[in-house]
């Protein structure tokens, strides 16, 4: 596991109270709890893209995506407030709020594409494991195609096609894992070689009388180490695996909500049709609020049980994920992520002509992957430099992690009010860290 995302004892030097409730959150919170940083950090407040500790340091959080409007935004508080002093109850009675979310959302779907019917839940991985079920049903088959560093989620079932959360979690036997679509590592033609493997995963899912039932991508591959051109690239892979009768999942739990700057979801960079679309994090802005939104043909075999989720949709939930959406769209959000990315992927393209060990830049919009080397000739992969790079942002007070399978690829996704002033102390930051290697 990388540094950067686990604590390790005897790195730095730590106070007292950083000792004590570091010792505390193991004996109450038990080992599977992981903290980020050499030097954890321990925040107290949130604004905008700002977070700040106890002592009242202020931090540039170029990292956190779940708050998607930003940290404590006052019309999400507005309507978190207003509704939570009229009523919380769970899912199972009328209320208008349910209803006015789902039309928001399903309205932020091309209508061409006849996603419109949606189902909430509580987290991501509820969301995934919900398209799993959903997916069985119409397909008759249980295999399931990821990438080879996936992460879609925390129950057993997606836990078990979530390969980035290691070796002590084994992949199920209707699993099958691909390699992700690597332009910088793997073939220039990506979008051929992806597909190739998703029939070969396909073909051998078949071999074991294992029926294909869905391939499940992340559309922006961030675990994997943040994959996003040429736009366009995923489209033969999905031909493929409707052609074996398998659906395509969008796991949109990341890449989602206008965060890609030019589409509101990253599916649309690609111009496919997705059979699911599973949604979460910055859906509800830190309120556990996530969800799928189907073809409603596909619910069919579903409706003939039923779905229950206690607190997934509740009033109080729908208030907070239409006042996202309403921020998104008033605040023109989706459109900052465009200007503000472009600007930060072509300055830090620009700051590899003076630093050797960045190897490549890519991205889309506010979610950017910067690779790290050792030797830039024959791109070897430095999970070193990339955790001291974060360790040392962090002790500047600027928040970033690392992804990928050489934990190398420094991955930036701030809120999405994030601006070019911001961007600028990022990049000022990082060129410090860099020169000082």
């Amino acid at each position: 596991m990388s540094m950067t995302n686990s604590f390790q004892a005897g790195s730095v030097a730590l106070s007292d109270r950083e000792k004590s409730m570091i010792g505390r959150r193991a004996r109450l919170l038990g080992p599977a709890y992981k903290l980020f940083y050499q030097q954890p950090v321990y925040f107290v407040r949130g604004e905008g893209v700002w977070l700040y500790d106890n002592e009242g340091n202020q931090y540039l959080d170029a990292y956190n995506n779940v708050p998607s409007v930003g940290h404590c935004h006052p019309h999400v508080i507005e309507a978190t407030t207003r509704q939570t002093v009229q009523l919380n109850s769970h899912s199972r009675y009328l209320h208008d709020n349910v209803l006015d979310y789902a039309e928001h959302l399903l309205s932020r779907f091309p209508a061409e594409l006849g996603l419109s019917n949606a189902m909430f839940t509580c987290t991501g991985s509820e969301a995934n494991d919900l398209a799993y079920r959903i997916a069985k049903y119409n397909t008759g088959g249980d295999g399931f195609i990821v990438t080879d560093l996936a992460y879609h989620g925390g129950t057993d079932v997606i836990a078990s096609m979530s390969p980035s959360l290691g070796e002590f979690v084994p992949l199920g036997a209707n699993v099958r894992v691909v390699p992700a679509p690597n332009s910088f590592r793997g073939s220039k033609n990506v979008g051929e070689a992806f597909a190739n493997n998703v029939r070969s995963a396909a073909e051998d899912l078949r071999h074991h009388a294992v029926q294909p039932a869905a391939l499940l991508v992340d559309t922006i591959f961030s675990s994997d180490g943040v994959f996003s051109d040429p736009a366009g690239f995923l489209q033969q892979a999905v031909e493929v695996i409707h052609e074996f009768g398998g659906l395509f999942i969008a796991d949109e739990v990341q890449p989602g909500f206008g965060r890609l700057g030019e589409q509101f979801w990253g599916f649309q960079r690609h111009r496919v049709s997705p059979d699911l679309v599973t949604m979460g994090k910055g859906m509800g802005g830190g309120h556990p609020l996530a969800g799928v939104v189907a073809l409603p043909q596909l619910l069919e075999a579903l409706g003939k049980s039923r779905y229950f989720n206690t607190t997934g949709g509740t009033a109080v939930s729908c208030a907070i994920g239409k006042s996202i959406l309403e921020v998104i769209e008033n605040e023109s959000l989706m459109e900052n992520a465009l200007d503000v990315g472009s600007y930060l992927i072509s300055s830090l393209r620009e700051m590899m002509e003076r630093h050797e060990v960045i190897g490549d830049v890519r991205g889309a919009g506010l979610f950017i992957g910067v690779e790290m080397v050792t030797d830039r000739s024959r791109n070897i992969a430095s999970e070193a430099i990339a955790t001291t790079v974060v360790n040392e942002l962090r002790q500047k007070r600027v928040l970033v992690s690392s992804a990928g399978p050489g934990a190398n690829v420094l991955k930036i996704r701030p809120p999405l009010p994030f601006s070019r002033e911001n961007a600028d102390q990022l990049l000022q930051c990082f060129d410090e860290v860099l020169t000082a290697l």
